[in-house]
């Protein structure tokens, strides 16, 4: 089946967080939006085919996974990532934010320390933060218009109350998808010092390029202290249905996490979520093929457009993820200049870059997984609106 990522989908007066919340969020109903991370695409038909299906039924009640849910990810994983796991491996919950603070809650204690690696997903933030913990940061090195870990600067930050490390891979905002030595060598420094990793790879799927993900699942070493969190939320654009999963190969790990979802009664998933999640891995493999090849095309234009008409502008390489790190610097204006020409300027909702992290100042994060309609219209409004202070 061939898809039309071209259409324009109507999703104002949907109750939709990207479109229908402008004016809470930022002040105007009326902009072109490319903040938050859900597509302005239509999920793959045997989806919404399972979902109709499901919804007809008419009796909504308490719903169970059955090995058809935990077969169509074990599949997924072996024939799009080369790893192969297990049923038992996988704890399901309604959501990656809320895994990894049942994580936090689970391996630390308030005063504990946490690190993560700004700029990055800003509920790392709040999720260590709001539940007591420390928040540690290590900030990435930024070489050119690339970013590497700082590992000399993340183990002198280890000390003896350091817990946990959150990391984001492909990393959120700034579009590193990590090799594996990188990996191999952060697993070492965690494993020496008893620090236990919580890898939130909710975009490996989307790696371009000839880049690669992998992942601690690919190194078998780190088993026991690395946990590994995905959903088809940004893959297939369903984040509406809060349906994740956790995978903890480590058996005495896993239990422990176990005993806290209990002791929070973190046990039963949307009943459509449920629906989807199985439909999404195990027939939406055509959608996602024809999907990433469109949103590498929106990412070429970008890059083409920014570089003919905007200059004074850099767009950041794009390993992985749909969330293109853009560098306003040389403009030579304040962090709150650079969101008035986007903001009121050029009327387009984005992720200002600060809200990653004081390492953010300059920056701001473009959704790019729209209609290249709509990523014209708005590159158009952004190139006048430059133009308009030389």
């Amino acid at each position: 089946m061939q898809y039309d990522f071209d259409e324009i989908i109507e999703r104002k007066g949907t109750k939709t967080f990207k479109w229908d919340f402008l004016k809470e969020i930022f002040g105007d109903s009326e902009l072109t939006s490319m903040w938050v991370a859900d597509m302005d695409f239509k999920a793959p038909q045997p989806v919404i085919d399972a979902v109709v299906e499901r919804a007809e039924h008419g009796i909504y009640g308490y719903t169970g996974k059955e090995d058809s849910f935990f077969n169509a990810i074990i599949n997924w994983m072996r024939e799009r990532h080369g790893v192969e796991t297990e049923k038992n491996w996988y704890v399901p919950t309604p959501g990656v934010v809320n895994a990894v603070a049942v994580l936090v809650n689970t391996f630390s204690q308030p005063g504990d320390e946490v690190i993560v690696q700004t700029p990055v997903y800003y509920p790392f933030f709040s999720v260590v933060e709001s539940n007591g913990r420390r928040l540690i940061k290590n900030p990435l090195k930024l070489e050119g218009n690339r970013y590497t870990m700082d590992l000399e600067d993340f183990e002198n930050r280890i000390t003896p109350r350091t817990r946990l490390f959150i990391m984001s891979n492909p990393h959120n905002p700034v579009g590193r998808v990590w090799g594996e030595e990188e990996l191999r060598r952060l697993g070492e420094i965690c494993k020496k010092h008893g620090i236990i990793i919580i890898s939130d790879e909710i975009h490996c799927d989307l790696v371009f390029n000839g880049n690669k993900h992998y992942s601690y699942l690919n190194l078998k070493e780190f088993y026991s202290n690395a946990i590994v969190c995905v959903a088809p939320s940004k893959t297939f654009n369903l984040a509406g249905f809060a349906t994740s999963t956790m995978i903890i190969p480590d058996e005495w790990l896993r239990n422990r996490v176990k005993d806290t979802m209990d002791m929070w009664h973190i046990n039963m998933l949307n009943l459509f979520g449920i629906i989807a999640f199985e439909a999404a891995y195990t027939y939406g493999g055509e959608w996602y093929d024809q999907m990433k090849e469109y949103v590498w095309g929106n990412y070429e234009f970008m890059v083409d457009y920014i570089n003919t008409h905007i200059p004074d502008i850099d767009v950041f390489p794009l390993e992985g993820t749909y969330l293109v790190w853009v560098d306003f610097r040389k403009l030579g204006l304040t962090h709150d200049q650079i969101n008035d020409i986007c903001l009121k300027g050029a009327k387009l909702a984005l992720d200002q870059g600060m809200m990653f992290g004081e390492e953010g100042r300059g920056f701001q994060r473009f959704n790019i997984a729209c209609p290249r309609s709509v990523l014209k219209t708005a590159l158009v409004k952004l190139e006048k609106e430059i133009k308009n202070l030389m």
